[in-house]
């Protein structure tokens, strides 16, 4: 039986509109023999008769007008049940003065009439809505009571969101979710029940998750409190249940859809940092109307930039990456995002100086955001020459360019690993750092420079492009990172790869590392280095065995865990700071100024040059000599190159 109600398809409307119609005859018949019973008056079978056609007749007219046989019984909700209640009030009214034109019955006063027609409007009415709710409570417990395969899940709160939730999963016919109850922290209103489910206290989480085998625990607002969603995620991970999120209920496509909308909880939220605050408006006054290029703009940093940007109104973007696909991508999503904006893709390597000077010599952008460099750490190692081409000679090009072109502004994407650089990739951004710094000095104090130093094109006497750099650690879910990289891996059951057990890092989510890319990207202080509060750092090991159990999995019972050992310029931790740095604070709390050394320009462009010349020759050792002698402070850690820091240079 119940297999076949599930199978059974939605009744035909006529049917629907018959039951009707019969509840309707069945309660205008009660009416009329409550009101003969308690001797009001006295009704003959022909004036039974003629009154019910009437009042049949005028039902099925509104009720096929009003389409009340039309909508789902099982989805009966409150505007249903005012439709009903107007309908039967519409039929009492019209046969009312259908009675009073058309009828002339004898004893049958106006206010007998009326009360006919109240205790039909209550009987008739409560009759229609208990049926409905009556099925639709039939469908839903055979629903839940009838597969085994439905999966227990808990809500969250038991405020609107949370409630319109739980009967949007309920009505979802794609959705696979039995509702188990709802969890609350401290509320009233635990252990009582809410749409026949219970409200369970966090503290018992555990408990009842092995009692209902629940599954998950959903969260309904997204922008919960962060020391809130801290406590349910520590909760859940002990519990061995997974966490998920919804989008707001005004995001919702329908209920069909909101199942594929329910996401699990990303390893970005166990970071618990308050919200970043950035100053709109002033970024806005910055970035509106203006022409920004982003250089690297299909990877993770950038293309971020790209869609934060867009909501300052920017009167071009111009995308510039070597990578085609991406790139194409990139573009359809800004045709999305706005349709309105000029956007100019830009294939091309940032090593090429001709393409790049046919690029600012189209666009002229003002603003540059550059984020195109080389990232990873082993293979850079295996490679210092690429590292050096694109990390210091792409830079090169378009500081060079922005100055020749009097851009307003240049914004270097850098890294925590340029700070006591044990590694090529490092030490290539720390040289970056330093080239971009001292052009801003020559520009600033000493302009003649400019054009006595082969290599760089003659500034414009008018030229004051500021050169900003913005230096923070390992962004979240960014291309090629560890996260990407640990889900792969418990998707495939393990095992999880870890270099060290001690080794950790400081990670910041994309959008938030963008955020104050743009706050610091507003300052009217160049040549600074901003540094990022990336809050404690984190061990990876510890963030390992957290995917493992938000996955679902027991870390070391049925995912492994195995440490492979550093990697060549790898070090245990990572340093924001170099030693013989201080700090300052700025306008914002999360970015702090370092005070650095200057460089004189004529000596870094000269040892620039330098090194670029090393490249043409391929000569790695003394590349990587030549980078030593420019950044003293690096020293090789488990590496090849380690030798090189034995011998005088």
């Amino acid at each position: 039986m119940l297999k076949f109600l599930r199978k059974a398809r939605t009744v035909p409307r006529w049917i629907v509109l018959f039951i009707d119609l019969f509840i309707a005859s069945i309660a205008f018949t009660a009416a009329c023999v409550l009101i003969k019973q308690i001797g009001l008056v006295p009704i003959d079978k022909q004036e039974f008769l003629m009154m019910c056609e009437v009042y049949l007749a005028v039902t099925f007219g509104v009720f096929f007008l009003m389409r009340i046989h039309t909508g789902l019984i099982r989805f009966t909700n409150s505007q249903d049940m005012l439709r009903i209640f107007i309908a039967v009030l519409i039929c009492n009214v019209v046969s009312g003065a259908v009675y009073a034109l058309a009828f002339s019955i004898k004893e049958f006063t106006v206010n007998k009439v009326i009360l006919l027609l109240i205790i039909n409007f209550s009987i008739k009415s409560s009759l229609m809505i208990f049926l409905r709710t009556a099925v639709r409570s039939m469908y839903y417990y055979i629903k839940y009571h009838s597969s085994a395969s439905k999966k227990s899940v808990l809500i969250y709160a038991t405020n609107h969101n949370s409630l319109l939730l739980k009967q949007a999963l309920e009505a979802s016919k794609t959705g696979n979710f039995y509702i188990a109850g709802f969890v609350e922290i401290d509320n009233p209103k635990i252990n009582k029940f809410i749409e026949q489910r219970k409200v369970y206290p966090l503290a018992e989480l555990d408990r009842v998750a092995r009692r209902m085998n629940v599954e998950r625990l959903i969260i309904p607002d997204e922008k919960l409190d962060s020391q809130i969603k801290q406590q349910l995620i520590e909760r859940c991970l002990q519990a061995g249940i997974k966490i998920s999120s919804v989008p707001p209920s005004d995001q919702w496509f329908s209920d069909e859809s909101l199942p594929r909308q329910i996401k699990d909880l990303k390893i970005e939220d166990l970071l618990s940092r308050k919200p970043i605050v950035i100053n709109n408006q002033k970024i806005h006054g910055e970035l509106s109307g203006k022409r920004i290029l982003i250089t690297g703009a299909a990877g993770s940093i950038g293309s971020e930039i790209m869609r934060q940007v867009l909501r300052f109104e920017p009167a071009m973007l111009i995308l510039c990456d070597q990578s085609e696909s991406p790139l194409h991508d990139l573009g359809l999503e800004v045709e999305e995002l706005a349709p309105n904006c000029t956007v100019k893709l830009f294939i091309a390597d940032v090593r090429n100086y001709k393409r790049m000077r046919a690029m600012f010599k189209e666009f002229r952008p003002e603003i540059i955001f550059h984020a195109a460099a080389y990232k990873h750490v082993p293979l850079m190692e295996d490679n210092p020459a690429e590292a050096i081409q694109t990390n210091v000679g792409g830079t090169k090009n378009l500081a060079d360019l922005a100055v020749y072109f009097d851009a307003d502004k240049f914004v270097m994407i850098s890294t925590d690993k340029a700070v006591n650089p044990t590694n090529i990739m490092g030490a290539s951004k720390r040289i970056a750092e330093i080239y971009i710094q001292s052009l801003n000095e020559a520009i600033t104090h000493g302009r003649d420079h400019l054009n006595t130093v082969d290599g760089l094109l003659a500034a414009p006497a008018t030229a004051n492009t500021k050169f900003i750099t913005t230096r923070f650690g390992n962004v979240l879910g960014s291309n090629g990172s560890v996260i990407p990289r640990f889900k792969a891996q418990i998707k495939k059951g393990g095992p999880v790869t870890v270099t060290h057990p001690e080794i950790t890092r400081y990670f910041m989510t994309i959008p938030e590392a963008v955020q104050l890319v743009l706050e610091a990207g507003v300052t009217e202080q160049g040549g600074k280095i901003f540094v990022f509060d990336m809050g404690e750092p984190v061990k990876i090991s510890d963030m390992a065995k957290k995917m493992i159990r938000l996955a679902g999995f027991t870390p070391g019972a049925e995912i492994e865990i195995v440490y492979t050992g550093l990697r060549p310029g790898e070090k245990l931790y990572e340093e924001l700071l170099n030693n013989e740095e201080l700090t300052q604070p700025t306008h914002h709390e999360k970015i702090k100024v370092a005070n650095v050394r200057t460089y004189d320009y004529k000596d870094v462009v000269a040892d620039v040059e330098k090194l670029l010349q090393l490249v043409q020759r391929d000569d790695e050792e003394e590349i990587v000599k030549k980078m030593k002698q420019m950044v003293p402070e690096y020293l090789s850690n488990n590496s090849y190159y380690q030798k090189l820091d034995k011998e005088p240079i």
